[in-house]
């Protein structure tokens, strides 16, 4: 059979913009629900969702019939992991917390096979190569992963140019709320310096010839990023569209002035 084509990393070769939703709820019952929405993309999180790499792998399954493209967060960098999200099916990975071009070098070694990285070969037993029946899957499986690095500190932020320069890596995805957090403005995205740091950061991408992408459910900040250049935007996170809308609801059927849990949507994220 053909390789999987990937239809996320197509999409970032063209110029329309991406718009993505955040799966936290690490089942693959409601990332079907999610899938069947109208997505371009969604991010199964197994970086603060409690996913193990066989519930990533139930997710995958689950939203591979519709047209939501999956990407997949690892919780970290570490080769071995990333080697077990490939096996099961993952195309595209998003690893955290990637401040130096020596690690993102790294994890383009860690989803290459040799001699060109240090991906272990699973060959018959992995769902990647459908079972041994991908042809030249070892050859060619390269040319289908999407890798996007996470930057998200001030470290980082020192460092974007040369890690968005670094030779396969495809994409540089901004964390605002680490990076807020990172420059002592905790809760507060929107302070000007951490405005003024992404701003470099979608800038610099974009002179390395990446695409740029960041995490943004409040509207005015994606229109904002879209405007600065990002290209993939998670405009969503499920568990807060369940949580803002239980609350909406609740609001209408409770007395004037009871007390309730706040209902303003949070914009650390």
């Amino acid at each position: 059979m053909n390789m999987p084509r990937n239809g996320f990393k197509a999409a970032l070769a063209q110029s329309a913009t991406q718009y993505g939703i955040w799966a936290g709820f690490a089942t693959a019952y409601s990332a079907e629900i999610v899938a069947g929405i109208g997505f371009d993309w969604m991010l199964i999180d197994g970086e603060h969702a409690p996913n193990t790499v066989p519930s990533v792998l139930s997710q995958l399954q689950a939203v591979a019939p519709y047209a939501t493209a999956p990407v997949v967060r690892a919780v970290s960098s570490d080769a071995n992991l990333i080697k077990q999200l490939l096996d099961v099916g993952a195309q595209t990975l998003m690893i955290p917390m990637v401040e130096t071009a020596e690690q993102a070098q790294a994890l383009v070694r860690a989803m290459r096979y040799p001699p060109h990285g240090i991906r272990g070969v699973g060959g018959g037993l992995t769902r990647a190569t459908r079972w041994d029946s991908v042809a030249d899957y070892l050859q060619t499986a390269h040319d289908e992963l999407c890798l996007i690095v996470q930057v998200e500190s001030s470290l980082g932020m020192e460092n974007v140019e040369a890690i968005a320069a670094v030779e396969g890596v495809d994409a540089v995805f901004i964390g605002p709320a680490d990076l807020s957090i990172g420059l002592g403005h905790a809760g507060n995205p929107g302070h000007p310096e951490v405005q003024e740091r992404i701003q470099h950061a979608v800038n610099a991408t974009l002179a390395a010839g990446k695409v740029c992408g960041i995490l943004a459910p409040n509207e005015d900040d994606a229109r904002r990023y879209q405007a600065w250049g990002c290209r993939f935007i998670a405009v969503a996170i499920d568990i807060s569209l369940l949580r803002q809308s239980a609350l909406n609801t609740l609001a209408r059927y409770r007395p004037a002035g009871a007390a309730l849990v706040k209902a303003e949507p949070s914009r650390t994220y």
